[in-house]
């Protein structure tokens, strides 16, 4: 049976594996253009900007997306109920004082960003501070903690930079084919397997903004439905997270910093209602809100903990 230390674990290890793909992507993409044009150097090129791009993630993957967020830091002087009860959770969940971000945005939304727990950061709307009440503000926060403690914040902020490169990369070479870039650089490969790496190659660069995508949906929907329980065991209030959820799905409209790149790290759809309607529900990264609601006001022991 998993606990929240194999999950934990498990969190780990995706992280690194997936990290892992993306790589071997970026440089399939690189050896296949560097065939194409008949240049080793576009390869050589690849291995350095896959591997700088891998470490760049690493370490300042969170600083692009605040940057993205247009999140701006804020002092204790600013907010000091929110750094009250940020302390509060960080101390009950065992874990340090997050950087806390204010996102000038009047949807109420949140997430949490950072390679470790030591260097984590919690982001919040103006439109979260003044929408929520206390209990609900503090299951959001409490959320946003729990992805710091299971060690999701890494895997999620990644995610941002690596999928953002494969889709410049395979960007870039499908219009220099438009460009007619190598068309007579090839003329001279012939045989089955010319043509068969070819096709596979044609393949591999179509597919590899796709197969980026999917990689970032496996950061995924249990993702947050795991980050939903620990943080309403961390309240001892699931009502309190309950409740949130539904004013954020009540709020129509999209978030103004709204970003395909980010919209996986919030709380909840940055694109609001609208953009998890149709055939877009396939590629949402966030469960339903009814289910998570659902699923929350489920749990046992669900009327203690209320803030007075």
């Amino acid at each position: 049976m998993a606990t929240l230390y194999t999950q934990q674990g498990r969190n780990v290890r995706r992280t690194w594996f997936l990290m892992a793909v993306f790589l071997a992507v970026a440089l399939g993409v690189g050896w296949f253009v560097s065939y194409y044009y008949e240049s080793p150097a576009i390869f050589y090129l690849a291995i350095i900007l896959a591997l700088g791009m891998n470490f760049f993630s690493y370490w300042h993957a969170d600083s692009v997306a605040l940057r993205l967020s247009r999140a701006v830091p804020l002092e204790r002087a600013d907010q000091p109920e929110l750094f009250r009860l940020v302390e509060n959770l960080a101390i009950t969940a065992g874990l340090p004082m997050p950087r806390l971000y204010l996102v000038n945005d009047p949807a109420p939304n949140a997430f949490a960003t950072g390679r470790d727990k030591e260097h984590a950061a919690v982001a919040v709307t103006t439109g979260l501070l003044g929408m929520m009440d206390k209990n609900e503000l503090q299951g959001v926060l409490a959320h946003e903690l729990s992805h710091i403690g299971n060690r999701d914040i890494l895997l999620s902020t990644v995610v941002v930079v690596l999928v953002g490169f494969i889709a410049i990369l395979a960007n870039v070479f499908t219009r220099s084919l438009w460009w007619g870039g190598g068309r007579n650089r090839n003329n001279n490969r012939e045989g089955e397997a010319g043509t068969l790496i070819m096709i596979v190659g044609l393949v591999l660069v179509v597919l590899s903004p796709i197969i980026a995508t999917l990689i970032q949906l496996a950061i995924s929907r249990r993702r947050e439905s795991l980050a939903d329980a620990d943080g309403a065991l961390l309240t001892r209030y699931p009502e309190g997270l309950a409740s949130a959820l539904e004013k954020i799905e009540h709020y129509e409209k999209p978030m103004q910093t709204a970003n395909n790149a980010t919209a996986h790290l919030w709380i909840a759809n940055p694109f609001g209602p609208a953009g998890a309607r149709g055939l877009a529900r396939l590629f949402l990264t966030h469960p339903p809100t009814a289910e998570r609601v659902a699923a929350l006001r489920g749990m046992e022991g669900g009327a203690t903990g209320t803030i007075e």
